[in-house]
């Protein structure tokens, strides 16, 4: 039995954290005994994972580097767990990861997983900077680095990360729990009053300049200027995504979408909320490494259109539309050209983009490759 340890920043609803969730449900050997550690609280993902019969651990931290006492709190914990392998998740869990396996002072194997893109350190923030360039000066430390795209791992090698250390795994995704739902789409149209000929276009993200819902807003303006007759709706979700949004609110005011414009607040159904959209949308402007919404979306049969910010056009192949970052009027082009291919055409695509994720992408693929390295870096 080997004892595996995660530590992860936190386990709010996140692409991270639900990878992680994935990962451990899918999990297909008894052979390793995980566990995971949150330096922030349990969060949603947290009691999910708990719900497998997985440990969850917290430290409580606020927000920044951890302390003194977080350290020893974590080097305690793992004392306790007696790891064989550590498996550090975002850039404070990895640095934590390493930093605690050093005080032990054993040779317990390390992995670091990172998951965006850095197109513009002076986007993030202070502290985030200084983490980051932290984990370039340590990355010789880790066993290996993992990463879930190209356009990650090329760019963190660029600010100094050790390129002898990349190992590249995508995301996969789950397409028995994402696929094409009639029953679905039209229960949640239904409770939304989104009439079965308006075209929905939604964009699942949580409230962060990275995901520039600034830009998918102006886009729906934009959209909306072409032809104001037009039968759309746009569906924004996801945290920070509801009317006590103060910023979000008064731009859809602005912009004159408040007609147009349903806000959701997070959601745990995804696999449900997904089959109701015409076009699911990715307008990052930064930071995407692999989206995981992308590729559940596809999974849905809905087709996509994303901003070209990681490895979201490999993703997407030849089965959407992919536009440049802070460009909204190609991304509300590209919803036109969607539109006018109508729902057959839409169909199509959403077909391919399905098969896409089924022979590329799928879950069970991703975890075995997880399971293969694990077994590769331990006893």
């Amino acid at each position: 039995m080997v004892n595996i340890v995660h530590i992860i920043t936190g386990l709010d609803v996140g692409g991270a954290e639900r990878a992680l969730f994935r990962l451990l449900a899918n999990r297909t050997t008894s052979h390793f005994n995980p566990s995971v550690i949150s330096l922030l609280e349990k969060g949603v993902v947290g009691h999910q994972i708990q719900s497998l019969g997985i440990p969850v651990y917290t430290l409580g931290m606020r927000r920044g580097l951890p302390g003194p006492r977080a350290l020893i709190h974590l080097r305690g914990l793992l004392k306790k767990l007696a790891p064989d392998l550590i498996q550090g998740w975002m850039y404070h869990g990895n640095l934590a990861a390493t930093v605690a396996a050093s005080s032990l002072g054993l040779e317990i194997p390390v992995l670091w997983n990172i998951r965006q893109s850095l197109y513009d350190l002076s986007k993030e923030r202070r502290l985030t900077r200084g983490v980051i360039y932290g984990g370039a000066w340590l990355s010789e430390r880790p066993r290996l680095i993992l990463y879930n795209s190209k356009t990650s791992a090329f760019q963190h090698e660029v600010v100094g990360f050790k390129p002898e250390k990349t190992r590249i795994i995508p995301n996969g995704f789950d397409y028995r729990e994402y696929h094409p739902d009639r029953k679905m789409r039209k229960r949640l149209r239904r409770e939304l009053a989104i009439p079965s000929h308006t075209v929905l276009i939604g964009l699942i993200a949580r409230y962060h300049p990275m995901k520039d819902h600034a830009n998918f807003l102006q886009a729906a303006a934009e959209l909306m200027k072409a032809g104001a007759e037009m039968k759309v709706a746009f569906l924004l979700a996801g945290r920070g995504i509801d009317l006590s949004n103060g910023p979000l609110t008064e731009l859809i005011r602005q912009l004159g979408l408040s007609s147009k414009v349903i806000l959701l607040g997070e959601r745990e159904d995804i696999p449900g909320l997904m089959p109701a959209l015409d076009i699911a949308t990715v307008s990052s402007a930064w930071g995407e490494g692999f989206p995981n919404v992308l590729g559940e979306a596809m999974a849905c049969g809905v087709p996509c259109v994303a901003t070209d910010v990681g490895d979201s056009a490999y993703l997407i192949g030849g089965t959407g539309k992919v536009v440049p970052p802070k460009d909204f009027r190609a991304l509300a082009a590209a919803w036109q050209d969607l539109i006018a291919a109508g729902a057959k055409g839409r169909k199509q695509r959403g077909v391919k983009a399905r098969e896409r994720i089924i022979e590329h992408f799928s879950l069970s693929e991703i975890v075995r490759q997880y399971e293969k390295l694990y077994m590769e870096v331990t006893p």
